[in-house]
């Protein structure tokens, strides 16, 4: 991975995937509209990926939506963080400008859409490997939800892992390991709440085999992201079919 420079030459993406603290910091404070254009292309190509992938079980129309929708949530989540991180740093210790909050929480979701790129070769090899949701089947059910959980699991892994990386950074731009600690639970409870909720008004992503195939459900507002997963861990423990 060594001289890939998809965010520029003053953080290649091998620095950013170790967390390299020096660099990340160097690129935090000289962020450019060409640094986020940049970002914003590694995490449509590692998030769209992903999502073709993620909805390729279902049909090929369905792994194009997503490949579309899934970079979006990603977006969207970022934007939202960064606002929400702004107005809690102050609290949990933290003076930093909106625009150095912003590039490191989009530094942490580069990491995330890399990440989830990496994992899509498995994903597609998982779908080729089950049985088509176009054949309805005994099992069918299950297998929706245990494609489900494990997508679910893959998401928060690379989150989880994205916001570790940046633990040196924050540690950095704080002066406190306590204060940098406060600060990484406060955006991972935040990617947690928010990227759910989005991901759930733009479902489906997987595509429900009760269902048609849609780009967003007309009853995006209902129900919410933990009721589903809840199901469908009950669903795969019970063993319904």
């Amino acid at each position: 991975m060594q001289g890939l420079t998809l965010l520029g030459n003053s953080l290649p993406l091998d620095s950013l995937l170790r967390g390299e603290p020096d660099r990340l910091r160097s690129w935090v404070e000289h962020l450019s509209p060409t640094a986020i254009l940049r970002a914003i292309f590694v995490i449509t190509l590692g998030a769209g990926v992903y999502g073709g992938a993620m909805g390729s079980w279902r049909a090929p129309e369905q792994a194009l939506f997503v490949a579309l929708k899934f970079p979006l949530v990603i977006l969207f989540t970022t934007l939202g963080n960064a606002l929400l991180n702004a107005m809690l740093a102050p609290l949990l210790g933290l003076s930093a400008s909106l625009r150095s909050l912003l590039a490191a929480v989009l530094l942490s979701f580069v990491i995330a859409a890399t990440i989830l790129g990496s994992f899509s070769p498995l994903v597609f090899f998982l779908v080729w490997n089950c049985e088509p949701m176009s054949q309805a089947t005994a099992g069918a059910s299950v297998t929706y939800s245990v494609m489900l959980l494990l997508n679910v699991g893959v998401i928060a892994l690379a989150g989880v892992m994205a916001n570790l990386r940046l633990a040196q950074l924050l540690q950095q731009l704080s002066g406190s390991p306590v204060i940098a600690r406060r600060i990484l639970f406060a955006w991972l409870a935040a990617n947690l709440f928010l990227g759910s909720q989005v991901s759930w008004v733009l479902r489906p992503f997987i595509g429900s085999p009760q269902q048609s195939i849609q780009f967003v459900r007309p009853n995006a507002f209902q129900g919410n992201f933990y009721e589903a997963v809840f199901n469908s861990l009950k669903n795969v423990l019970d063993g319904k079919h």
